[in-house]
């Protein structure tokens, strides 16, 4: 009695080898996709987040799809049958279909010996700005900051960052050997204003208040230019005078820690409201139309309506 390959030679009318390739390559497939169906099976199981069961689930049908291809070309292909090129073409399949995750490895190694930043800086990465609470294998996770919120005070989302991202986008530290970052408050003043008072008032006002963190701020510099080539010339504050076509514009440039921001705005803001109550020869600018009546010299400012 003839044995079942032999049958299906005869009855297909190809070679016994060519059949034996084909139920060898067809066992190959079907193990493939068994050992997917149970390792899916285990990530749906174990991992909660919805992305990172898409990730891997991504990842491993990338990898059985490269197997597989490779199995089949083993069989088939009698140069394939050194191991060696077996596994160096294994390899490289193994490289393509896991490039992302190899490449967060290799940010996070790239983190933790280069350090572009650590837990508890504040950064932006890309478009994502917030501060580190944990740097893990594959991703970084922010406490995200700005957005919709002003003052770049926290939002309450935690962003997740590939370590990848270190190699494809610019990275940002806002602590990192400087934990000062300059800041402006622009005050607009009609041109029928003292101008120069007001500069001199805003000028004492930020003296007064920012005037604490420059001792503190020089100290990092001469620290911190071991390391980088950071150094400025004049870190106290500086009021600085400009002309818009609405007014005078008065720009107060100050140091403020990153986390700061506001309240440190607030604080100019509320000293310079009261200073400037009390001087009748100083008024805030706003957008105004002025009209010119027959012709003479006579001309009246009148508010432009604001959004209803």
């Amino acid at each position: 009695m003839s044995d079942p390959i032999t049958l299906i030679s005869e009855w297909s009318s190809l070679d016994r080898e060519v059949v034996v390739k084909i139920l060898y390559s067809a066992a190959a497939l079907l193990l493939m996709l068994l050992v997917r169906f149970i390792t899916l099976r285990l990530i749906r199981k174990h991992v909660d987040d919805t992305k990172a069961k898409y990730r891997w689930g991504r990842a491993i049908n990338y990898l059985v799809g490269v197997l597989c291809l490779l199995l089949v070309a083993r069989i088939w292909t009698p140069g394939l049958q050194n191991i060696g090129v077996f596994l160096g073409l294994a390899s490289a399949g193994l490289a393509i279909a896991l490039r992302d995750p190899i490449v967060c490895l290799v940010g996070w190694a790239f983190i933790l010996i280069r350090r572009p930043y650590q837990v508890g800086d504040r950064i932006q990465i890309g478009d994502a700005r917030g501060d580190v609470i944990d740097i893990r294998m594959f991703q970084t996770y922010l406490m995200e900051c700005g957005e919709w919120i002003d003052g770049d005070q926290s939002t309450g989302r935690i962003l997740l960052i590939p370590n990848n991202s270190v190699f494809s986008s610019a990275t940002a530290n806002y602590t990192h050997g400087f934990e000062y970052i300059w800041d402006e408050v622009v005050v607009r003043l009609t041109f029928e204003s003292d101008w120069r008072r007001a500069k001199e008032l805003l000028t004492q006002i930020a003296n007064t208040h920012m005037n604490p963190h420059c001792d503190d701020a020089q100290r990092q510099i001469r620290s911190a230019a071991s390391e980088h080539m950071i150094f400025f010339q004049k870190l106290t504050p500086i009021v600085y005078t400009s002309v818009r076509e609405w007014g005078v514009q008065l720009t107060v440039r100050y140091l403020t820690p990153p986390r700061q921001r506001r309240g440190s705005a607030q604080r100019l803001w509320e000293a310079i409201l009261d200073a400037f109550a009390g001087e009748p020869d100083i008024r805030f600018a706003y957008p105004t139309t002025r009209f010119a009546r027959g012709g003479g010299p006579e001309e009246r400012a009148v508010p432009e309506p604001g959004p209803s």
